[in-house]
């Protein structure tokens, strides 16, 4: 049976090798604290590599639901306050088309300023109608145009300027399954053209200036039905609101967990790192003293 021969050259390079992944293993965790990850490139851990991205896609992904979610509510909270003026407003212009309706006890003068006042109303109301969030008009669906709204100059009939539009809308998605609407079209709010509460009021102020009782009353009962068909409104929007808001917390909650698990796949245990940091430097000055020993002087060296 044969034997191996160990020179003084091998022992050399064994022990040179032996330092260098000392060296080497070293490296890594001071690379690891400095950096506060233990995946630095893909070859530390290509598992743990994969698994780091794939979860840094869904935190981008519950983030952006996030962002989504919050403009949203941006919309719905401009169109809940504005539907809520709008409530006030018409619910003034009924008050006063029940004062209207005492015709007995109103002269010339008191029904000429309750007109005046539902004028007002109208034109306040047009104004609502055309509120805007970030300079979109929440009641004009997906126009491209920058009022829901406008009265003919000398008619003074109010329009609804973009064509209503089924299963259309301003729209985000604020999960992976779930797409919620965050715009309310105006005639939904208002009515349609022609049975609108622009033209109930115009029509309850042409009938009180000719103290019109039965055009009053016609009025009253449109105006009644205006106030359903807003409140109505108002509800879906605050519903859609809290749907959007629980949506917002739920991707929140997820991204704070995938977070988590990122942490866990790729930044340093520093307690963990810290030691090993120790035991490296311990074993590659022992690796370093036992190498200053196999190398010894040759004869070269004694010659010099």
């Amino acid at each position: 049976m044969g034997t191996v021969r160990m020179t003084q050259g091998m022992m050399t390079r064994q022990a040179q090798t032996g330092l260098q992944s000392g060296l080497n293993r070293l490296a890594k965790v001071q690379e690891q604290l400095s950096t506060g990850r233990v995946i630095n490139r893909p070859s530390d851990d290509p598992t743990g590599a994969t698994s780091a991205m794939r979860i840094r896609a869904s935190v981008a992904n519950q983030k952006q639901y996030v962002r989504n979610a919050n403009d949203g509510l941006g919309w719905l909270n401009q169109a809940d306050s504005t539907l809520s003026s709008v409530t006030d407003q018409v619910r003034r212009a009924y008050e006063v088309a029940l004062q209207g309706a005492n015709s007995g006890s109103l002269g010339p003068q008191a029904r000429e300023a309750l007109a005046t006042e539902i004028d007002q109303i109208r034109s306040g109301l047009v104004s609502t109608a055309n509120s805007a969030y970030l300079n979109r008009p929440v009641f004009g669906g997906v126009t491209q145009g920058d009022i829901a709204y406008a009265a003919d100059p000398v008619t003074g009939v109010v329009t609804y300027q973009p064509a209503p539009v089924a299963s259309a809308g301003v729209l985000r998605a604020v999960s992976d399954r779930a797409t919620v609407r965050v715009d309310i079209e105006g005639p939904a709010v208002f009515g349609a053209d022609g049975d609108s509460v622009f033209d109930h009021l115009a029509a309850l102020s042409t009938a009180l200036r000719a103290n019109d009782g039965t055009g009053i009353n016609t009025a009253i009962a449109a105006l009644d039905t205006d106030r359903e068909r807003v409140t109505y409104a108002q509800a879906d929007i605050g519903a859609r609101t809290k749907r959007v808001e629980q949506a917002r917390d739920a991707a929140s909650d997820a991204e704070l967990r995938l977070t988590s698990s990122l942490s866990e796949v790729e930044n340093t245990d520093l307690v963990k790192a810290s030691v090993d940091l120790q035991l490296q430097e311990v074993a590659y000055q022992a690796a370093l003293s036992a190498t200053s020993r196999v190398i010894q002087p040759s004869l070269l060296d004694f010659l010099r």
